[in-house]
């Protein structure tokens, strides 16, 4: 694979807006915007072509860098590299540069059950599930979203609390997530992984498909530096 498919992208941001509550993204240019509503990023624009339209990713970051509001870029993208540089002449600053999308099928997900004494919530509302395991005094010990958009199911915000960590909830989460969007039609799962997410989620069976760099505009910056 040369590039990563716009479609891809799309239906990914799709559910990932479901998940967050937050309203459909909307076009921008060469990319999409989010509203993301949240301190120190407002505004998320995600690139759609960057393999495949190197010049659209500049043209987006210099509308990031002259956004009135706390813009964020995201994109992803088969040369990182090269974006790195891009993003950085347009004068936005590197937020992270090492998290992956990912994707798998979901039918085949493995199935792993939390350890005892710990118990499973598994609470349903529309197209979003949450999983929740909760320790014997109640605290949730670990969590996770997912939001299934047709065909799709979208995880997000997989969690586990630093107390409970190495224990494998975090693999029972994500089974409970991938059981409930199966059940729910989805066969195809999408994320985006954190630096830390990314072996469990790869022992898992979900597969790379690109690097995801983020970065801020200056309003960002200067916001965040205050």
């Amino acid at each position: 694979m040369t590039k990563i498919e716009a479609g891809l992208i799309r239906r990914w941001l799709d559910g990932w807006t479901v998940a967050r509550s937050l309203p459909e993204a909307e076009p921008a240019g060469d990319g999409l915007r989010s509203k993301c509503d949240q301190p120190g990023r407002e505004v998320e624009v995600f690139a759609l072509r960057a393999d495949e339209e190197p010049e659209s990713v500049a043209r987006l970051a210099t509308a990031v860098a002259t956004a009135r509001q706390v813009t964020w870029l995201t994109v992803p993208t088969l040369r990182p590299d090269t974006v790195e540089a891009v993003v950085g002449a347009a004068g936005l600053e590197l937020v992270q540069r090492s998290e992956w999308f990912m994707t798998t099928d979901l039918t085949e997900h493995p199935q792993h059950e939390p350890a005892a004494p710990y118990e499973r919530e598994v609470r349903t509302e529309g197209p979003v599930t949450v999983v929740s395991l909760h320790a014997p005094s109640g605290e949730v010990a670990a969590r996770g979203t997912i939001a299934v958009v047709g065909g799709d199911a979208i995880a997000d915000r997989i969690e586990t609390d630093a107390a409970h960590r190495r224990r494998g909830l975090g693999r029972a989460v994500m089974s409970a997530l991938a059981e409930a969007a199966v059940s729910q039609g989805a066969r195809t799962g999408l994320l985006i992984a954190s630096q830390e997410g990314q072996r469990l989620y790869s022992t898992l069976g979900w597969r790379h498909e690109a690097d995801v760099l983020i970065a801020r505009g200056p309003v960002g910056q200067s916001l965040a530096a205050g």
